[in-house]
């Protein structure tokens, strides 16, 4: 579905974003009617590493894998000429703390290297286009219920920049999701990512505020995941406009 150039030269015109985090950047919604349906200029990364047509559950970390935001994300971002395609790399692991992702780390529950596995997948999509953005969602394995780790922010900080060093992309845009609302421990997790625009050179932190839950008080529903998607490419636009504004 995704060919590189006869000169061997990525395609400008085949957007990639990364997707990463934990379970509801996996996406663990229900799986509906409107999952299968085929999106011609959107693809996605599958498992073996070949782009097909972006259908839900995009991930593959493990069987729960359902609905999350990034086919609505893709959805809102491609502009209406149609010269532009989007490819996703799906590459969250449910369950994962903060520290899994780094290289080496190793998640012994899914027998996967969260950090070296994304990093080889986005590597494979980048032979076939341009790295425009960066999703992350994460959290809630790293949310207390009266405090947050001290050192979070520098490990997102370090995780960050270790993306935009290895590949050589300073100034990709990141895009980070709050937490669900629905659950009051969540909401020191939500205050500190506040800082993240401040902490972290172009990027920006995406409101879960009315978004609801599966039924678990941890996952979000089908709806709430496809509103977060629009609500990351919102945020991914600013973003992208501003970093515009600055070339010129």
């Amino acid at each position: 579905m995704a060919q590189e150039s006869p000169a061997g030269k990525p395609d400008t015109t085949f957007h990639i974003y990364l997707l990463i985090g934990q379970s509801n950047m996996a996406g663990r919604g229900a799986v509906d009617s409107i999952s299968k349906v085929q999106r011609p200029r959107i693809l996605m990364l599958d498992k073996n590493r070949q782009f097909v047509p972006a259908t839900d559950p995009l991930h593959f970390d493990k069987k729960e894998a359902g609905v999350g935001p990034g086919i609505s994300f893709a959805e809102s971002m491609l502009p209406a000429d149609g010269a532009v395609r989007i490819g996703l790399v799906p590459a969250a692991v449910g369950g994962t703390s903060i520290t899994l992702w780094v290289p080496g780390a190793y998640d012994s529950i899914t027998k996967t290297h969260p950090y070296d596995d994304a990093m080889v997948r986005l590597k494979e999509a980048l032979k076939y286009g341009v790295l425009k953005g960066i999703l992350w969602h994460q959290g809630e394995s790293n949310s207390g219920s009266f405090s947050v780790s001290p050192t979070y922010m520098s490990q997102l900080e370090a995780l960050i920049k270790r993306i935009r060093v290895e590949l050589h992309v300073p100034d990709v845009p990141v895009v980070v999701g709050e937490l669900g609302y629905y659950r009051p421990a969540f909401s020191h997790f939500n205050a500190m990512l506040k800082q993240v625009p401040d902490s972290i050179a172009f990027s920006a932190v995406v409101s879960a505020e009315g978004l609801g839950h599966k039924g678990d008080n941890l996952h979000f529903n089908t709806a709430a995941a496809r509103e977060l998607g629009k609500r990351y490419a919102v945020k991914m636009k600013e973003l992208q406009q501003a970093a515009q504004g600055l070339s010129k």
